[in-house]
């Protein structure tokens, strides 16, 4: 068996050979100044058996939604973020970098490169950023927050890549982010048999929603189309909004 729920912006759950991963989970309905579009099923929380955990920013290692989960679930991070995760009590954290695999049931799980900033300002820790392959009766990418980057080509092929193609306001914010033309090239470098675009369509800033749901939200999955049909249109994109999900 093996099925995906895009929960939301980086949140993924998969339920891959009767392991269930969700990887950088963010399930709350208001962060900060930004607010979901889309409430967070209750069902998210129940069954994991692990996390995933990218990088140390904030929409990706978010300590009141993994505190949501329990302090006893396995947390898999960058190496360097253990100790923040320590001192909040997380009684089951494994750290791991670029080219180190872990077993979770029946899932291999390896660390894979990320371009991207590490830091958890302000003053806060630091930690390479890095991507997942998870591999079972299918392979699947999870990028995590990522730029292109040289190597990206041995990542695949895979059965299925999570590709991030925007972020959480009007634009992408500063550097390290794809966007729909750079997810496309990045899946035309990777060569999965699909691809679904994540981190896009789930937050937004207050403000700007004080007329209604704005059109931003819902605008780069179709750019993003477009420009896999010029990158790589052998790929099959699937899209799913927050809260839909897909069997393999």
């Amino acid at each position: 068996m093996a099925r995906i729920e895009y929960v939301g912006h980086a949140t993924v759950f998969l339920d891959l050979d009767g392991v269930r991963l969700l990887t950088d989970p963010l399930l709350r309905n208001r962060v900060a100044h930004l607010r979901r579009s889309t409430p967070v099923a209750a069902r998210t929380r129940r069954g994991v058996d692990a996390v995933l955990i990218s990088h140390a920013h904030y929409d990706h290692l978010d300590l009141p939604s993994l505190e949501r989960l329990g302090k006893k679930i396995p947390i898999i991070v960058p190496k360097g973020l253990g100790g923040l995760l320590r001192k909040r009590r997380f009684e089951a954290v494994l750290e791991v970098q670029v080219g180190e695999t872990l077993s979770i049931g029946a899932l291999k799980i390896t660390a894979v490169p990320a371009v991207h900033d590490g830091s958890r300002s302000p003053l806060g820790v630091a930690a390479q950023p890095l991507g997942f392959t998870v591999s079972g009766s299918k392979s699947v990418y999870f990028a995590g927050d990522t730029d292109l980057f040289e190597g990206m080509t041995e990542l695949g092929p895979v059965d299925l890549a999570l590709i991030p193609i925007w972020g959480w306001g009007p634009d992408l914010g500063k550097g390290g982010h794809l966007d729909p033309a750079g997810a496309a090239e990045a899946a035309a470098r990777i060569r999965p048999a699909r691809v679904v675009p994540i981190h896009w369509g789930t937050y937004f800033p207050i403000h700007l929603g004080l007329a209604g749901r704005p059109d931003f939200v819902d605008l780069p999955p179709l750019a993003f189309l477009a420009a896999m049909q010029e990158a790589a249109p052998e790929v099959e994109v699937t899209v799913l909004r927050p809260g839909e999900s897909l069997d393999l």
